[in-house]
């Protein structure tokens, strides 16, 4: 019974919110035809954005950068701790939730969610953010072109989050 009550939720919600519309004498289906066509124009608006986002990843992983990075800050990363192999989910995720989705599954598949560096992947896919999608996205939408102070606050956000990660992992879990 909960669990087909859990799933009928949204149609219940919107059946709620179409018959006090109805009830009220609101122009229910055409403000849900306004909303479409607003939701529409706003995906034309930030297609762009998305687009370059999509060939910017396409074309650092068919080009190796992600191991040339990877090689590069190997110095950094053993000087905070940070395993090599989560190096290249730290530079992905900032630009795409779903490639750092894809980093974060073969490093699970190939350490185990149990280990250190399982648990350490695990805290920072869900403590990190996808800073370049989300702002060309929000951005994009609303037509904002300067996003110097906005880009500096995340970064430095992304880094807190990832020595936090590092030090709260280390601590509690191992």
């Amino acid at each position: 019974m909960f669990n087909y009550l859990l799933k009928s939720i949204i149609p219940i919600i919107f059946a709620i919110v179409v018959t006090y519309g109805m009830f009220k004498g609101r122009k229910v289906y055409e403000w849900f035809i306004e909303g479409a066509k607003e939701g529409l124009m706003v995906c034309l608006r930030i297609f762009p954005y998305l687009l370059a986002m999509i060939v910017v990843i396409r074309i650092f992983r068919d080009v190796k950068l992600l191991d040339i990075i990877n090689y590069c800050l190997k110095p950094i990363s053993s000087l905070i701790g940070l395993p090599q192999e989560l190096v290249p989910l730290i530079i992905i995720k900032p630009l795409s939730g779903s490639g750092a989705l894809g980093v974060l599954t073969d490093i699970l598949k190939q350490h185990g969610p149990d280990s250190y560096i399982g648990a350490l992947a695990s805290v920072i896919m869900g403590t990190t953010e996808t800073i370049f999608y989300t702002i060309s996205v929000y951005f994009g939408a609303v037509g904002i072109k300067k996003i110097r102070h906005t880009l500096l606050a995340a970064v430095c956000a992304d880094v807190a989050a990832i020595l936090s990660a590092i030090i709260l992992v280390k601590l509690i879990l191992f």
